[in-house]
């Protein structure tokens, strides 16, 4: 049912003894991109922001693209800062939303343009001044500011005219299904933000849980296999697309992709139905890119896909793991709040070396 994405398996490193601290959709999701099964935490994107800064002037350092169909249970706690510094947190864009025409008005040149922006920043910087440690007013500042810069760089970025025609069937962007053709293209925006800089990119794909009749997510409750053969096709080509991409372009040499989800199904079907139920005990998530051993599987499951039997691994390993693959030590990677010196992992984790390239 994946024909486009098993053409990578070969690269891919599997965890197939993943648990979860919850089974429902919320707390789950959010302990996948936080660490942490309530609200009000970093997603694992800020730390990486907040650790390693940015790479580019014009662009965030953190974005996240939300599928067409919606945010994912707890919406933007998923790409949150927390109580990291407040410009730390994931700015949400996506290849479906038109960006407003910001180009200066007729009459304006650019240097009048500069000038006005340099009289603006000169304020603020004097105001601020007046206001020491006011962490979310200089967060608010940096936030227009960059929002200035970005007045050229985020149209450009999202422009896809300049792609060659190759390239959009590759990911399937004009694809007569919309749902298809709307991923694909958020898919496409995720590599070209890679590759002007931007430091990590959350790619959401039909992950809210809305909809009776199953239409618009994967909790397949009652219809597991007619719901995935509607939904595996959107996902497949354009997630296969962007891994082909960035390999062919040298990308991935030095990007680091994880595939994660908040728990499995259950390997039985709920009663009177075709579907099955949240199984928190043991799924799997993958990983593939710099530094990571392909073709590896660790951990398993019990014969019956029930539960984590072999090496059973929580999202504090996976990402004790990634923290070590992108150059960081995730034991002294933490921030001071409330009394506590706070980590994406918080107390736990270790590397699992055996995905190590």
């Amino acid at each position: 049912m994946l024909p486009h994405l098993s053409q990578h398996v070969d690269d891919m490193a599997f965890f197939h003894a993943m648990q979860s601290k919850s089974n429902t959709h919320g707390p789950a999701c959010i302990f996948a991109n936080t660490g942490h099964p309530t609200e009000g935490f970093p997603s694992a994107g800020a730390w990486v922001s907040y650790a390693l800064g940015s790479l580019a002037d014009d662009l965030p350092t953190y974005v996240a693209l939300p599928d067409i169909r919606g945010e994912p249970p707890n919406g933007k706690a998923n790409w949150s800062n927390g109580f990291l510094p407040a410009e730390r947190q994931a700015i949400a864009m996506a290849a479906h939303q038109p960006i407003r025409n910001i180009q200066l008005p007729e009459g304006i040149g650019k240097a009048e343009e500069r000038r006005t922006r340099d009289l603006l920043h000169y304020l603020n910087e004097k105001h601020a001044a007046s206001h020491p440690g006011e962490t979310e007013l200089q967060a608010r500042m940096s936030a227009y500011e960059l929002a200035a810069r970005m007045q050229l760089s985020a149209p450009e970025v999202s422009d896809f005219k300049s792609e060659p025609r190759h390239i959009h069937q590759l990911y399937g962007t004009d694809s007569p299904n919309t749902l298809k053709a709307a991923y694909a293209r958020n898919c496409l925006l995720s590599r070209r933000l890679l590759e002007r800089g931007v430091r990590y990119v959350n790619l959401f794909c039909a992950s809210r849980s809305s909809g009776a009749d199953g239409l618009l997510n994967w909790d397949a409750h009652k219809t597991l296999k007619s719901d995935y053969e509607r939904h595996l096709p959107i996902f497949d080509q354009p997630t296969a697309a962007l891994l082909t991409d960035l390999k062919q372009r040298g990308l991935m040499e030095d990007t680091l992709v994880l595939w994660t989800t908040e728990f499995g199904r259950m390997p039985t079907r709920q009663i009177g139905t075709v579907g099955r139920d949240h199984n928190p005990d043991g799924f799997t998530l993958w990983m593939m890119g710099g530094g990571v051993k392909g073709g590896t599987s660790y951990g398993a499951t019990d014969e019956f896909g029930r539960r984590a039997v072999e090496n059973p691994t929580s999202i504090w390993e996976f990402y004790s793991t990634v923290l070590h693959i992108l150059g960081l030590d995730y034991e002294q990677l933490s921030y001071y709040h409330n009394g506590l010196d706070r980590r994406l992992t918080d107390v736990h984790g270790h590397v699992i070396r055996e995905v190590l390239a």
